[in-house]
């Protein structure tokens, strides 16, 4: 007796092009649930790393070795006390103040500047006149601390060329800032060190919790990103 071979119906395969071949089918991975919800974990840790490191980041305090100690001029009264007694506990040799023509306060001369006003508080406080030294800048609308280091360099170009670091105060969450800006500003071979001055009107601790906070970090964090990757001098 023969044995029949039995045929299968042959199986129709299915065209895995689409649209004259401008379209082709292809098998993927996905995330599973499990997969989603570790993504969704990991961002949450990092979105919370950044929210409470942000702060500490901006205002970073990093001095280097230096005898030159900046002030930027715009800073408020306490934030020129705290700046006298790291001029004073730091053993500097002379104080700079920066910053360009002043525009927001009263009874000011046309050729007021943040550099002279603030020097002149300074002076006023400590005395020491000898010490203190206001380097000024030009009107700017835009790029003020940079400007305001360009105007830095060109002073000790002048009067102290054997100066190739210096430390600059400023206020909180500035301080990347203008750590940043002062060092493109000053060139390659000059060291910058910063030290910030807390922002009294709110807790660093909690800086969310503060308008103020919420503006400084927020302002700042944009600012920082804009002089890191967008700003070219």
């Amino acid at each position: 007796m023969e044995c029949e071979a039995v045929m299968e119906p042959e199986k129709k395969t299915e065209s895995r092009t689409r649209c004259a071949g401008f379209l082709r089918r292809k098998e993927v991975w996905t995330l599973s649930l499990r997969g989603w919800l570790a993504a969704f974990a990991f961002a949450l840790a990092v979105l919370l790393a950044v929210f409470f490191r942000v702060h500490p980041f901006l205002a970073v305090n990093n001095p280097v070795p230096a005898d030159v100690l900046v002030v930027e001029g715009w800073v408020p009264a306490y934030a020129l006390v705290d700046a006298w007694h790291y001029y004073q506990d730091g053993h500097y040799r002379l104080l700079l103040t920066t910053g360009s023509l002043c525009r927001d306060a009263v009874n000011l001369d046309p050729d007021d500047t943040y550099a002279r006003i603030s020097a002149a508080a300074l002076k006023k406080m400590f005395g020491h006149s000898a010490q203190i030294q206001p380097v000024p800048a030009p009107l700017t609308g835009r790029e003020r601390t940079y400007t305001s280091a360009l105007a830095l360099k060109e002073w000790l170009r002048l009067h102290e060329p054997a100066v190739t670091s210096v430390n600059v105060v400023t206020m909180a969450t500035h301080a990347r800032r203008t750590r940043l800006l002062f060092a493109k500003a000053l060139g390659p071979g000059f060291q910058v060190g910063v030290m910030s001055v807390q922002d009294q009107e709110y807790d660093p601790r909690h800086w969310w919790r503060y308008s103020q906070g919420i503006k400084e970090v927020l302002s700042e964090g944009s600012a920082y990103l804009y002089a890191r990757f967008l700003f070219h001098p």
